[in-house]
């Protein structure tokens, strides 16, 4: 028997035998080791996986290296794209196998893996998602999606972590989005990677301890959110626990609809950084305290779209400048708020992308951090082509018209109408809206899903998740919906986790629903700073939606001020 490893969890050391219970977390099946010689069992993985093993077409699985890696420690870097990507955690003693599956089409890429089998196995594994376009390789290292900073990783926890970079690599000085132009590297973005190396690595922890994985969990933000719900709908008997944070989920409508929002800016249209944050003062004066407290979170965004319209900056007769907004900036804010209607059918019975939230449009932007300014308005009016300083969506959504709709690099997609795509938009949207209402299937496997949106999220339309979960209502019964799945809310949260409280044990829930039948309750969402011991700065309870935050009484740093109401 190895001797336990030590984590880092809540400010305290803790051996690995004694983590589930210390950090409570929802003990497992009986450990298993990865050998008496961890070094020589590690290596012994290196055989090729046959084809066979994988539940669809496809090439073998090659290992292209299987490491014993030494046990590492927690370190912070000072910047980052979100706050948790920072952190990286202490990391025990593990098994590293790398490598790749075949494609099926010669001129595909093939499929990059990584799969981490800890020394003591708790019968466990969790598959992490992906983000943006993918083309990166998810190593399954880092803390899960909305995960406490100070609590251990999946894999500290004695889980088989895993990830992939979705069957495509980046290619410096191209697009990510080019990989598109590939009929099977489209295929395996959409969804076909993410089975395929979920099946290989069920054959490397069969290999590896003797036994299939008992409990099997995926989890994922933004595309890793799509990702998580694809596996939901797709293969309904592959997961047991499902945690999608800000999925992409109408992703065809998104790419529209975030173009649509560019061209808005076009022209008079933009919004320099002085008037976003004059339009983000001008939502908080009207809305802020609406929840019983002044704390700079809007904490009923729906509510406030209809408290607040934009014409009230409207710049005066002959005026002009940083104070007011011009004709065109109030239509283009108008714009953002606004559904974007399919002229052309999408998948699932889907007619339209639901207009942009609001409150948090001048959280500071920082790479994927921040409201407009990092994803709608950028720093400099749009170009085109796109440059690094206008914003995320643009990038993203002209990239996808171009790649993945009108196969046409050089399209200049203020030209582009949907209607003159409308066969390949039906195929890509059948691949990639991850929309289908129908989870019968999962339920009936005893599956539990889990989706949290952040409502000041400008990379994707928080009502579109909404709009999923009400779709899955009208289709199989509120009864029947609350058996498996919740929704929650985080208000002031923008796409990546900060400007309010967003961080949440969530693959502790799913363990607790999954493996003792104790649906979710008493979440509570935190604020932790990003540096140890992880102070928590500020909390709130979570709330299911369709409810909102409402203060109460006494400290407004404490979830206990703050009930959850209609």
């Amino acid at each position: 028997m190895t001797t336990p490893k030590t984590v880092f969890c809540g400010g305290a050391m803790l051996a690995a035998a004694a983590l589930l219970a210390a950090c409570g977390t929802t003990p497992g099946p009986r450990a298993l080791t990865l050998g008496g010689e961890p070094a020589t069992s590690c290596a012994a993985l290196a055989a090729p996986i046959a084809s066979a093993a994988i539940g669809l077409p496809s090439g073998a699985a090659t290992i292209d290296s299987a490491t014993l890696v030494a046990a590492s420690p927690l370190a912070v870097a000072e910047r980052g794209p979100s706050p948790a990507s920072r952190i990286t955690p202490v990391t025990p003693a593990h098994c590293k196998v790398l490598g790749r599956i075949a494609p099926l089409d010669a001129s595909a890429p093939p499929i990059l893996f990584q799969v981490n089998l800890p020394l003591a196995w708790n019968g466990r594994s969790v598959q992490y998602g992906g983000g943006g376009f993918n083309g990166t390789l998810i190593t399954g290292l880092a803390l899960v999606p909305a995960g406490r900073f100070d609590q251990p990783t999946p894999l500290a926890q004695g889980y088989v972590t895993y990830g992939t970079d979705s069957g495509h690599q980046n290619v410096q000085g191209q697009p990510p989005q080019a990989f598109a132009l590939n009929d099977e590297a489209l295929t395996n973005f959409a969804h076909a990677s993410y089975k395929k190396v979920r099946d290989v690595a069920v054959a490397l922890m069969q290999r590896a301890y003797g036994q299939a994985p008992q409990k099997l969990y995926f989890m994922g933000s933004s595309e890793g959110g799509r990702e998580a719900l694809t596996m939901a709908q797709r293969y309904p008997q592959d997961f047991d626990g499902i945690f999608s944070r800000v999925p992409v989920i109408n992703w065809t409508g998104l790419q529209h609809a975030g173009t649509r929002n560019g061209i808005a800016t076009f022209g008079e249209g933009w919004l320099r950084p002085a008037q976003v944050q004059l339009v983000h003062n001008a939502v908080l004066a009207a809305c802020d305290a609406a929840d019983g407290v002044a704390d700079r979170i809007v904490s009923n965004p729906v509510a406030c779209l209809q408290r607040f319209d934009a014409a009230s900056l409207r710049c005066a007769a002959g005026t002009s400048g940083d104070n007011c907004l011009n004709d065109a900036q109030v239509q283009a804010v108008r714009t953002l708020r606004s559904p974007w209607r399919s002229p052309v059918p999408l998948a699932n019975g889907v007619t339209e992308y639901p207009g942009w939230g609001i409150g948090g449009e001048g959280t500071p932007a920082f790479a994927s951090m921040g409201g407009w300014n990092a994803w709608w308005t950028g720093t400099a009016a749009p170009t085109v082509p796109p440059q690094p300083s206008n914003g995320i969506a643009w990038f993203y959504g002209s990239g996808a018209l171009q790649y993945f709709y009108a196969s046409n690099p050089s399209l200049d997609v203020r030209n582009y109408r949907a209607e003159d795509f409308a066969a390949r938009i039906a195929t890509v949207s059948q691949l990639m809206d991850s929309t289908n209402p129908d989870l019968a299937a999962f339920n009936a496997r005893g599956g539990k899903l889990l989706m949290l949106e952040h409502m000041a999220d400008y990379a994707q339309s928080p009502f579109a998740g909404i709009r999923y979960y009400e779709s899955v209502v009208a289709r199989m019964g509120r009864d029947n919906v609350d058996r498996f799945m919740r929704l929650y809310t985080a208000p002031g949260v923008d796409h990546v986790g900060s400007g309010a409280p967003a961080n949440v044990d969530m693959l502790g829930a799913l363990a607790d629903w999954v493996e003792r039948g104790r649906a979710p309750g008493g979440l509570q969402l935190v604020e932790q700073e990003v540096q140890p011991p992880f102070k928590t700065v500020r909390a709130r309870p979570l709330c299911e939606w369709p409810l909102w935050l409402r203060y109460v009484s006494g400290d407004a740093s404490q979830a206990a001020s703050f009930q959850c109401a209609k």
